[in-house]
């Protein structure tokens, strides 16, 4: 699996936009992106007004793909209007992708 862990950062009061357009991409591009597997997006504790992301896909070809195509660069130019500057990203191989499953107590 390969993907990108990003660093976002908001511009005053347009935290909401970039969670909209996230979910947006998951409901919408992600789900017809070949080789996308998930995305993820969290608020920073050591950053304050900084957000992480993680997007996984099946391979580097997949990711790769996707960031080639204009319907992403259309996606990514709304997202980065919300934005102040652009995104860090680092791109690598996932060398440990699991799911753990809600467990049930007793």
């Amino acid at each position: 699996m390969y993907g990108t862990i990003f660093r976002l950062r908001p511009q005053a009061g347009r935290e909401a936009d970039v969670v909209a357009l996230t979910e947006e991409w998951a409901r919408t591009r992600g789900s017809q992106v070949n080789g996308a597997r998930a995305v993820y997006l969290l608020r920073s504790e050591r950053q304050p007004g900084d957000l992480l992301g993680v997007a996984v896909f099946d391979d580097r070809e997949t990711y790769e793909a996707n960031a080639a195509d204009p319907e992403q660069d259309v996606w990514y130019r709304r997202l980065r209007e919300a934005l102040e500057a652009d995104p860090e990203w680092e791109n690598g191989a996932y060398l440990v992708a699991t799911h753990i499953s809600d467990r049930v107590s007793a």
